[in-house]
């Protein structure tokens, strides 16, 4: 399992400052197709996971492993606190507005 570009561009926005090496580990290993029912998930369909995880995380690994614990927990409901949780391709709009500015946006 790897990343996608985008998701990989999404980390190095939103933890400018910080190992981005490290928050790419964390979503691989905790946060992946080893979630409950994502067994068979491509990353494309790990997407909406990896960006609310992203998202909730403000840039800071303790928020990430919050979330990371949500998304373990239920991904639905990691959906609603990132506000990602009413349509189903809100993250990509979010995510395409934060790569091309290249700011974060909450």
């Amino acid at each position: 399992m790897t990343l996608t570009e985008e998701t990989k561009t999404l980390i190095q926005i939103i933890f400018r400052y910080k190992s981005t090496e490290s928050v790419e580990e964390l979503l691989l290993r905790r946060c992946s197709n080893n979630l409950p029912f994502m067994e068979k998930s491509s990353p494309k369909d790990l997407e909406r996971i990896w960006y609310s995880v992203l998202k909730i995380s403000k840039g800071s690994e303790q928020e990430l492993l919050e979330a990371i614990k949500l998304a373990q927990t239920d991904w639905r409901d990691l959906f609603m606190a990132a506000g990602f949780g009413r349509n189903i391709f809100e993250h990509k709009s979010w995510a395409k507005e934060v790569i091309n500015t290249g700011n974060y946006i909450a």
